[in-house]
């Protein structure tokens, strides 16, 4: 399948970004959140109203094609009526239970899944779950997981990995503007180690990693390695072929734990139902989040069923609870978007479409300067930005996104250095849709190339 010719209407430039409606919503915030949660500035951003497929509106009327999935929760697509009619249906029946004490029906159906779709697919046996609102939420429970199994408190992570910032999943989070403001109330439980890129790694990669991993294992205090098997918000690094492989082998050897962050690169995000699929690894817990459920805060740590049993039966009190806990409106939604993951045709699909965003963004790469490279895999790439013009990568990217937003797209800088134009599309994008975002993007790298 190829890109074709197109000469439909879809979004046009936009004189005014952010729109009126947005600024006075701006202004609002401004006034009542607190000024670290969302970037304001005179040209950001804008206001979300409704969304459809790959497309969104905002308050002020302006149509965009979302190239995020919304942080990448909306991989389905925005709108999905089998999804939409799940959710009306749950909440007119039950929209709060409670989770640890009378759950609903639906958290019973979810946690079977979600052991048929890791473990028992996987032909590891049965997989038992612990149910989450947010990705960090999942992060802590394997945290609090890999300490009861092994009775060791240190962690082994990832330089540039990101696994959210509660205080748990903050400490093993390789971002150090995250630790800095909060260093001082932060346990120090994590040692970081580089995260190799197949792109940099070359052929001699294993050895010095390998040094450095059983010089740490050497301490007997580590219970767990935590991994993200492509990071994302570093800036879709891929690492070598056999990375995966190597981190398994070497926690069996050790004693340790293998925890998977997958909160963002499950449900084919990188081409595969789960990214460390595509080397046939698998670990002994794994997290899970965003496209679980297509759009409700629902999160999930799995584990092999002889580790998850480590956990005490519970005698009335919950060790590791919340009030929404097994959320009835997100278990029914969770339980409707993995009945579509299993479809085969849309395995297929993702096949498609992985391919056409690889050739068409690598044929951006060649005819672009200011591109310095492609990075990612499946429905997760980043346009590495090159510096030039006597402006550095980040301020570069800066304007890409932008200007992104004022031709109708809505993209993401990404990477630690802020150099990495992110694009994680929904599977809703049609041909079409394509054909004009890659035009799009080819103006908008021209424009770049000429600061």
């Amino acid at each position: 399948m190829e890109l074709g010719h197109y000469h439909g209407v879809l979004p046009k430039l936009i004189t005014e970004v952010p729109g009126p409606k947005s600024l006075q919503l701006s202004k609002k915030l401004q006034s009542y959140e607190s000024q670290n949660v969302t970037y304001l500035s005179p040209h950001f951003p804008i206001f979300w109203d409704r969304a459809e497929g790959c497309n969104i509106w905002d308050v002020d009327g302006n149509c965009y094609l979302d190239l995020t999935s919304g942080f990448g929760v909306s991989t389905m697509g925005w709108g999905d009526q089998a999804l939409v009619k799940c959710m009306q249906m749950q909440a007119g029946l039950l929209y709060h239970a409670m989770g640890d004490v009378h759950p609903c029906p639906a958290k019973a159906e979810l946690c079977e899944l979600l052991s048929e779709i890791t473990y028992e697919r996987w032909g590891l046996g049965k997989g038992k779950s612990i149910l989450g609102n947010s990705g960090f939420e999942a992060v802590e429970a394997a945290m609090k997981t890999a300490w009861l199994v092994t009775g060791k408190r240190r962690i082994i992570a990832f330089e540039s990995g990101y696994h959210g910032l509660g205080y748990g999943a903050m400490t093993v989070t390789g971002r150090r503007e995250f630790h800095e403001p909060f260093k001082k109330q932060l346990a120090d439980i994590a040692s970081f180690v580089p995260f190799p890129h197949y792109l940099d790694a070359g052929d001699n990669w294993k050895e010095p990693f390998v040094f450095q991993l059983e010089e740490l294992l050497a301490n007997q205090d580590y219970g767990a390695i935590l991994v993200e098997p492509i990071q994302g918000r570093g800036g879709e690094v891929v690492p070598p072929k056999g990375f995966l492989r190597l981190l398994r082998d070497i926690s069996e050897q050790y004693g340790v734990l293998l925890i998977f962050d997958e909160i963002y690169t499950g449900f084919y995000r990188t081409g595969d139902f789960f990214a460390c699929e595509a080397e046939g690894v698998y670990p002994d817990l794994v997290c899970l989040g965003k496209a679980l459920s297509g759009g409700f805060p629902i999160s999930a740590c799995v584990g092999k069923e002889e580790i998850m049993d480590y956990w005490p039966k519970s005698t009335g009190e919950a060790l590791h609870t919340s009030t929404f806990l097994g959320h009835p409106i997100g278990c029914a939604m969770a339980v409707e978007s993995i009945h579509y993951w299993k479809k085969k045709s849309t395995q297929k699909w993702v096949g498609q479409l992985s391919k056409i965003w690889y050739e068409a963004l690598y044929r951006l790469v060649q005819e672009h300067t200011c591109l310095a490279r492609l990075r990612g895999r499946g429905l997760m790439w980043g346009l590495e930005i090159a510096d030039g013009n006597g402006k550095v990568a980040s301020q570069r990217t800066e304007f890409l996104v932008l200007e992104s937003l004022r031709c109708g797209m809505v993209l993401l800088a990404g990477g630690v250095d802020g150099n990495i134009l992110s694009l994680t599309p929904n599977l809703a994008l049609e041909n079409n849709e394509m054909v004009w975002t890659i035009d799009s993007l080819r103006d908008v790298l021209t424009l770049a190339e000429e600061l």
